[in-house]
């Protein structure tokens, strides 16, 4: 146990960090689940990451304004591209999404095949480096997250079309390059399956408390136990998100148990 590791100074951003993701993810989350587009969100982050490589690849630094600029860049041109797929092939759209991703993590592969630092650089887009971000490095995370929530508040939570991915888009890339590919999968999906069958404020309440504590408890527990953040986070979010399940309102609203319920009452009727 390294108890030495409990460091608030580097904890602290890092769960700020994950604060800043999870106000944009968690809702966005609810959408992407009624939508049936589970994978949109490792598509367009992937993308992001891509756009990250790219922009190294062609002489740009690691960090910096120019990097942000072609994460979003690659990021809304993909959002544009399955906004066109959607109007045109809306039954094929989660195949191509999946296509997508295919397609942008294995361009990430060709772009770092001569890199001899490709394998860090891929790590770290997959698994996020959360516990080195700073507060600076936040503060235009933190604007971007406020003005897409504005937006989102103005338009009631009803997003179509190419307004849901253009914003999609922009949440994914401020939170893939701060996170990570993996948790941000975890922090949109995870908190919002687990309050699948909420509805109104009481649902977006619960899936934000899952998702903070799964962060809290995902950090503290890897820099005591000194293991890799954002795979403990991950895990974390779903252990918080299984436990949600014992609490009373939760566990009734979950359509796996609406589910069941109803087999047994159309099992009763046919005895």
């Amino acid at each position: 146990m390294n108890w030495e590791g409990l460091d608030v100074s580097i904890l602290g951003p890092a769960c700020v960090a994950g604060l800043i993701v999870l106000s944009t993810h968690v809702p966005l989350g609810k959408q992407v689940l009624s939508r049936g587009i589970i994978f949109i969100d490792l598509a367009i982050a992937q993308i992001a990451g891509l756009g990250v490589i790219l922009a190294q690849f062609i002489g740009v630094g690691e960090h910096g304004y120019m990097v942000q600029v072609a994460a979003a860049a690659a990021a809304l041109l993909g959002a544009g591209l399955l906004a066109w797929t959607d109007r045109r092939w809306p039954e094929y759209q989660e195949p191509l999404i999946g296509t997508l991703f295919a397609l942008a993590a294995t361009g990430g592969l060709l772009l770092l095949a001569n890199n001899p630092q490709g394998g860090e650089h891929l790590k770290d887009l997959l698994v996020g480096q959360i516990l080195w971000v700073s507060y600076a490095q936040l503060l235009p995370a933190l604007i971007l997250s406020i003005v897409l929530l504005a937006f989102m508040w103005l338009r009631r939570g009803q997003l179509a079309g190419l307004a849901f991915y253009a914003l999609f888009a922009l949440a994914i890339t401020a939170s893939v390059q701060l996170v990570g590919v993996y948790l941000v999968f975890a922090s949109l999906i995870v908190p919002a399956l687990a309050t699948a069958g909420m509805q109104g404020r009481g649902r977006l309440v619960t899936a934000y408390a899952i998702g903070a504590a799964g962060y809290v408890t995902g950090l503290v527990l890897s820099a005591v136990l000194d293991l890799p953040s954002g795979a403990l986070i991950v895990w974390m979010l779903a252990a918080c998100a299984l436990l949600a399940q014992a609490i009373p309102a939760v566990r009734r609203s979950h359509p796996a148990r609406a589910v069941a319920a109803g087999a047994a009452h159309s099992s009763g009727l046919h005895e």
